[in-house]
């Protein structure tokens, strides 16, 4: 595929080859009174509860739905939750699943991947080191690569999340999302089409997508924080790019301790537990890095939940 077929129709087309393989995930309207943010109202796309813990799956789904894959299987290189992503799609599937991921993949999301059966290598310390290594196995192995967010089908999938939020709530005044290597934001800016204003979210310590777009390119960015295995690849994917500069509104930093105050926020209110990244775009409005007018409808997407955070007493 090529970006020419990141439209509307694909889009639609993809959504339907989904279809019982993935799930239409609820969105929660709340007031934004319950968290101190008064006047306004929260919806919340609640895409933790996808299955594997986060949007994920809709990428990993529509390569291997959509592609031939070969007796070798499928590789990927993964910072922890697309790799969590392919290892769940290849086992519902019945395919071989080889995944890379470097030193800081958490144990929750490194277990899970185990868990699905997957061939897991560890590579390096940071995800541009998995992804070399598994480029390098993949030239000798002929498998399939399915790329994190840097190719169309994986742009293709996560845009269902827009098709399906805008069907739960037509009228928003913004949509927070938070951005790692690009594939959520990208795809939804090629649903969206700044009909509804995206602002896009990322750690202080990681911020690849601010950078990118001022420097009118993708450019290399530090790596590290809280959110580093699922928020903090060196770029942002070129594919996305052109997608954000033209449909992203504006991306906003928030801090590791903003991120962190946001799960602790998210768990209080709503019982809901996600990881660092997943409460990132909600670190945005608790913190005041992002501010709206009286009675905005600001819609919050928690794009994943894979933590042992919290642990259950028996």
């Amino acid at each position: 595929m090529t970006p020419d077929e990141l439209t509307h129709d694909n889009i639609r087309l993809v959504a339907e080859r989904l279809r019982g393989h993935i799930r239409h995930t609820p969105a929660l309207e709340v007031a934004g009174a319950d968290f101190g943010l008064h006047d306004m109202r929260l919806l919340f796309k609640l895409e933790y509860l996808q299955h594997g813990g986060s949007f994920k799956a809709r990428g990993a789904f529509t390569h291997m739905l959509t592609r031939h894959v070969p007796a070798a299987g499928v590789v990927a290189a993964s910072g922890g939750n697309h790799g969590v992503a392919v290892a769940f799609a290849a086992m519902r599937l019945g395919v071989r699943a080889t995944i890379f991921v470097p030193s800081v993949c958490s144990p929750a999301k490194l277990d899970q991947i185990k868990r699905y059966g997957a061939d897991v290598r560890i590579a390096g310390d940071r995800y541009a080191d998995a992804l070399a290594a598994s480029q390098a196995w993949q030239a000798d192995s002929d498998a399939l690569a399915i790329h994190a967010f840097d190719q169309v089908e994986t742009l293709l999938g996560q845009a269902t999340v827009a098709l399906e939020l805008e069907a739960q709530a037509p009228e928003l005044d913004a949509v927070l999302v938070a951005v790692g290597g690009g594939g959520l934001i990208g795809g939804m800016a090629a649903w969206y089409q700044s009909r509804t204003p995206l602002i896009g979210v990322e750690p202080e310590d990681a911020p690849t997508l601010t950078l990118a777009l001022q420097a009118g390119h993708p450019v290399d960015a530090p790596a590290g924080g809280v959110a580093a295995d699922s928020l903090a690849p060196n770029q942002v994917g070129a594919l996305m790019f052109p997608l954000a500069r033209k449909h992203i509104e504006k991306t906003v930093l928030v801090s590791d301790d903003a991120i962190k105050h946001a799960q602790q926020t998210l768990w209080q209110v709503l019982r809901v537990v996600v990881e660092p990244g997943g409460a990132a775009a909600f670190a945005a409005l608790q913190s005041g890095r992002f501010a709206v007018g009286p009675g905005s409808r600001i819609g919050v997407l928690l794009c994943g939940a894979n933590t042992d955070a919290v642990r259950f007493s028996a």
